[in-house]
């Protein structure tokens, strides 16, 4: 028995994605990344940063600002994955060795993400995450009760 549809691809820590929705899942769950933005072969800028978001709009910029990473898929052609490739290129990386290095291609131009943590689904990083939020949250909900009795007693007055 024959299939007419083709298999879709399995990809295992390396490879090329094409496809962007694949790109999309990939770049996701990243959370603390070094990148490189590497212009027809020399890196023009590097640093360390947290991926913010990741969305896919024919109109907006990919982001590399202030330590942080927006990411736009529609703002590059392909993606590759692969391991670091030289020692020099992981001396290079500092001291948290990269699983896997990503490569966000779009014609002379590359935006290289070394991740350097675990990805968000990490349960001590989601813990850490829910209570960082959940102060937020008792932080403004006390603001929230100092306005409300200050608005009536403005009202009173």
């Amino acid at each position: 028995m024959t299939d007419t549809h083709p298999c879709a691809p399995c990809i295992v820590n390396t490879g090329t994605l094409v496809n962007k929705r694949d790109i999309y899942r990939l770049l996701s769950d990243l959370a603390r990344v070094r990148y490189f933005d590497i212009v027809d072969g020399s890196v023009r800028k590097q640093g360390e940063g947290c991926v913010v978001d990741v969305f896919q709009d024919p109109t907006a910029a990919t982001l590399v600002v202030n330590r942080s990473l927006y990411l736009n898929v529609n703002s590059f052609d392909y993606a590759c994955l692969r391991d670091p490739a030289s020692e020099e290129e992981i001396a290079n990386l500092g001291k948290e060795q990269p699983g896997v290095v990503i490569d966000l291609v779009q014609d002379g131009r590359i935006l290289r993400l070394v991740p350097l943590a675990e990805p968000r689904s990490d349960p001590e990083e989601l813990l850490g995450d829910s209570q960082a939020l959940r102060a937020a949250v008792d932080v403004l909900a006390a603001g929230w009760g100092i306005e409300e009795e200050g608005s009536s007693d403005s009202l009173d007055c």
